[in-house]
């Protein structure tokens, strides 16, 4: 109330001092402010003394209040929602400012009470009161009148203040604001394990002070001796906010009277107090330490340990010297020499062998060749040749066969210089055939497969269990890129799948030591460790990765459920608050570039955003020594008193929807053209003698169908797209499930799983059963899978994914009428599922069964499009042949070869394409590789002999 008597505004709480009795830290003299406008940032705080006369001596040298954004406080009132509310109470509301700031001293055993209580208690109790002040009459100065022993305390409430992020390693600062409550016994012994109140102590002190033209401290006589003798360490401010110092949590225990003051308003109902939540009151209070309480080991520590675990191992240099180099000096010398002696034969004889042309005989070449030889040793030639070879030849005597010094006998030499030759014609060929190949020899052309191919081939293997298969593939891309980290993390995955762990450890530690700060590499590392139990290794791989990282969700989510492991809850929480820290603020920033993609389509212009309050804007706390000692301090920042508004408007959400590519609508329009003639492509197969066709009219045709279908249906697409249904956003652990579910890290997914359901944030979702599910289908239990796709269907029914796994649980239970049913449904979505790939494959397959070969053509192609393999080409040269059309299915079974000519039923497929048109030579050489390759298909093999009969050859055996 502006009117009426004057009131002192007090904020009180305790904190550990030296001895039993804790020490009181009151801050008086708030200024009641009517609103209006927002207080100024920065401003300089002041100390907690009254009646300083000097002019700025209230002010702390240094010191000021900067203010900070809402999202990174560490209070009650730090969400988007709070944003009105806190924007009303700070500018236009009525308020309270105190902006001091306290400062006090905890010694080694103080510190020790402070973390225990802290760690039993979590909460403690900030008392804030109002006491009217008393005028001293005139003429009797010293002596209060008698209404001095009948003040009252009025409007007693409390704040609880969560202090565990102080024992979060490294935290020296919490700053936030926080609801004040009424204070009652009963309800703060409760939460802080406190019996009595902080001015049932100090309160007659107090009230004896409490004199109209200033209020003197009661805590300025009882200056404890290490504030006298050690000068500035630490401070605790009451700014509108606080900065403890080394406070002594709720469990205060108030070491005076039990008697409380005389005309107290019983606690056991405060209705004053009761305004307080009526009204939404808040305090913002900063706490400053000047060591923290829980060290937090450096970055170049963790580092280190990581090196110690696994030393980095960079690639080899290649010598430059050596053998090798010898020998390849010498292959330089022999082509330049060989060189110099074409164009000498060209000099001479170069328009006779144009005119004869290819046309020469022996004799003439003969002949040649003696001229050549007699008018290099006239002019002298042959010797330049010689010594030109010679350095190169001794290089390789003495770097290759180590022959340095003089032979002991001429059989010895005799015998050296022997094999000396014959290695050095051999050589000699070598690099002749390197400078002019033969180009009468016919060699196979090969298609070299990429390392995403590879990957391909190597998932293929692995969803059809063809485990062998796949770790070929996975070593090939090994074998072909060592240093290539993306390599061995996905083999890693592999042996995961296959539960081989300690391989897969030796895979991530491998990508570990080619570059130690991979995140993705720390993280696996860490997730092994904690598989095999050895929790401190993790605990360093993943402090690893959020000291080099800072924003990643996954490591601070599986740093805090290594911290569950270990039953460290005030870690874990850390952990945990840290990632949903980082989630939000990357969401928010995703808002507000989707916002400005938005803004700038509608306007045609190009506009900057930035985060105005919202960024990230960090304060700058000034760092205090002390020997031995560790500092604090409280800043007890403005009490507000504002009303609520009536409703706080949650912030709209822009629709996320969702356009597929272009290429997707056009595999989907090829359906509707299945009368038009299919595309045709030639390609000759790996073995050399089968008929060798170079036709690429397929390919082309489907890139010209794709060119086209772009330019006519574009525009109908855009249009027809419908509106994406928005997903909830994903919680901090459906991260990690995604990231442990991409890796094969089932082991690690039901911890994980579980945080979810019980998240406030998440719960279960479509998402959540539909990973249940995978992991279920996985362990083959299909009534599991079934009961948990059933309920993902329930909570999504467009959801591609959900009827994508559904096709794979029908197919691999053997039920393909409905599998073949969820399989259309999924590819008749506009948004793609995640694996469509295995889709195309296992419904082109349910076709060919069920011989409906044109919708198995249509369906191969459109996999070959998007994903070119062996299967998929197979798929469609066996469309094709059932079709009758031999050259497409030629075309289609060549190419399929090209990538893996170690398929046997493409072998088998070759040879009925062969029987059928004619060949006989290629039929029999690709039966052959079929019977090589030990075709598992009884039917097809007997259908090979049926048309075998029929055309009367293709068996080489009878």
């Amino acid at each position: 109330m502006p009117v009426g008597p004057q009131q002192n505004y007090v904020v009180g709480l305790q904190v550990p001092s030296v001895g039993e009795k804790d020490y009181p830290m009151v801050f008086k003299n708030g200024n009641l402010k009517l609103g209006g406008e927002r207080e100024v940032v920065p401003r300089p705080k002041k100390w907690p003394i009254a009646n300083i006369l000097a002019p700025g001596a209230n002010n702390i040298p240094d010191a000021f209040i900067v203010g900070g954004p809402y999202e990174e406080e560490e209070g009650e009132l730090n969400h988007p929602e709070d944003k009105e509310f806190r924007n009303q109470a700070e500018c236009i509301k009525k308020r309270i400012v105190w902006d001091l700031e306290s400062r006090c001293y905890l010694d080694p055993s103080a510190v020790a009470s402070f973390q225990k209580r802290i760690a039993d208690c979590r909460l403690w109790p900030v008392e804030i009161t109002r006491v009217p002040l008393v005028a001293v009459p005139k003429g009797k100065p010293g002596k209060l009148e008698k209404t001095d022993e009948e003040t009252q305390f009025s409007f007693h409430g409390v704040a609880y203040v969560n202090m565990v992020p102080l024992l979060y390693p490294g935290v020296k600062r919490i700053r936030g604001a926080f609801h004040v409550h009424p204070y009652l016994d009963s309800t703060v012994f409760e939460k802080t394990k406190c019996l009595f109140s902080l001015f049932r102590d100090t309160g007659h002190h107090l009230a004896h002070n409490n004199k109209a033209g200033g209020l003197n401290s009661p805590l300025s006589k009882p200056v404890s001796k290490n504030l006298k003798e050690e000068k500035a360490v630490k401070d605790k401010e009451i700014e509108g906010r606080a900065r403890p110092g080394d406070l002594q949590a709720p469990s205060i225990k108030s070491q005076s009277s039990d008697t409380p003051l005389e005309g107290e308003t019983p606690l056991s109902h405060n209705l004053e107090g009761q305004q307080y939540l009526e009204a939404g009151t808040y305090i913002v209070l900063e706490i400053q330490l000047d060591k923290a309480l829980v060290p937090k080991r450096m970055p170049e520590e963790l580092a280190r340990r990581v090196k110690e675990m696994i030393p980095p191992r960079p690639p080899l240099t290649r010598r430059t010297g050596g053998a090798q180099k010898a020998v390849s000096d010498y292959h330089t010398q022999i082509k330049s020499i060989s060189r110099a002696i074409l164009d000498e034969y060209q000099r001479m004889f170069g328009k006779q062998v144009i005119k004869v042309g290819s046309d020469v005989d022996s004799e003439t070449l003969e002949e040649q060749k003696c001229q050549l030889n007699y008018e290099l040793n006239c002019s002298g030639k042959y010797f330049a040749f010689k010594e030109q070879l010679k350095h190169a030849v001794v290089k390789i005597v003495r770097e290759k066969y180590l022959k340095t010094t003089a032979f002991e006998s001429q059989e010895e030499l005799q015998t050296f210089i022997s094999e000396l030759y014959v290695f050095l014609v051999d050589q000699m060929h070598v690099a002749l055939n390197q400078s002019m190949p033969d180009d009468m020899q016919g060699t196979a052309s090969t298609i070299h497969t990429s390392s995403e191919q590879l990957r391909l081939f190597a998932f293929e293997a692995e969803v059809n269990e063809n485990f062998e298969m796949a770790a070929v593939y996975y070593e090939e891309r090994l074998v072909r890129e060592p240093q290539n980290l993306d390599h061995w993390l996905d083999y890693g995955a592999f042996c995961l799948l296959t539960e081989d762990i300690t391989k897969a450890q030796e895979c991530f530690r491998k990508a570990l030591s080619l570059n130690e700060s991979h995140i993705h590499s720390l993280l696996l590392c860490g997730v092994l460790a904690i598989l095999l139990e050895n929790y401190e290794q993790a605990e360093i791989f993943f402090e690893d990765a959020t000291c080099l990282e800072p924003s990643s969700v996954i490591a601070w989510t599986l740093l805090g459920l290594l911290y569950e492991i270990q039953n460290n809850d005030i870690r874990m929480e850390m952990a945990f608050h840290e990632a949903f820290k980082q989630l939000q603020a990357r969401t928010l920033q995703t808002k507000q570039k989707s916002a400005g993609a938005v803004e700038n389509t509608e306007e045609g212009v190009k506009m900057e955003h930035s985060f105005g309050p919202w960024g990230a804007v960090h304060d700058s706390a000034t760092a205090m020594k002390s020997e031995g000692l560790t500092g604090i301090k409280l800043r007890s920042s403005h009490v507000l008193n504002p009303h609520l508004p009536a409703e706080l408007q949650p912030q709209p959400q822009g629709p996320s929807t969702v356009l597929s590519s272009l290429d997707e609508f056009i595999e989907e329009s090829s359906k509707a053209h299945s009368g038009s003639q299919e595309p045709i492509m030639t390609l000759q197969p790996l073995e050399p003698s089968l008929a060798q066709k170079s036709s690429n009219v397929l390919l082309k045709e489907l890139t010209a169908k794709k060119e086209t279908s772009k330019c006519q249906d574009s525009s109908a697409f855009l249009r027809s797209t419908p509106y994406a249904i928005p997903q909830p956003p994903a919680t901090i652990f459906m991260e990690t499930i995604r990231f442990l579910m991409k890796v094969n890290a089932v082991q690690f997914v039901h911890r994980v799983l579980a945080h979810e359901l019980l998240c406030p944030q998440g719960g279960p979702s479509c998402e959540y059963y539909l990973v249940l599910a995978q992991t279920h289908l996985l362990k083959k239990d299909f009534a599991k899978t079934e009961e948990y796709l059933q309920q993902a269907a329930q909570m999504d029914y467009l959801n591609p994914n959900v009827w994508g796994v559904k096709g794979h649980l029908y197919f691999l239970s053997g039920d393909h009428a409905e599998a073949k049913a969820c399989y259309e449904r999924t590819i008749s979505f506009v948004v793609d599922a995640s694996e469509m790939h295995f889709i195309f494959l296992r419904l082109g397959h349910i076709y060919l069964e069920e011989k409906e070969y044109e919708k198995a053509k249509r369906t191969y192609m459109q996999a070959c499009k998007r994903s070119p393999s062996c299967l998929t080409w197979l798929g469609l040269g066996i469309a094709c042949y059932r079709l009758e059309e031999l050259t497409e299915a030629e075309d289609a079974l060549s190419e399929a070869n090209a990538l893996n000519n170690y398929n046997a039923e493409v072998w088998a497929y070759l040879a009925l394409v062969c029987l059928k048109v004619g060949r006989q030579l290629e039929a029999e050489q690709a039966y052959k590789y079929t019977i090589k390759l030990k075709l598992k298909d009884e039917a097809l093999l007997t259908e090979i002999h049926t048309v075998q009969e029929m055309v009367g050859f293709g068996d080489p055996s009878f």
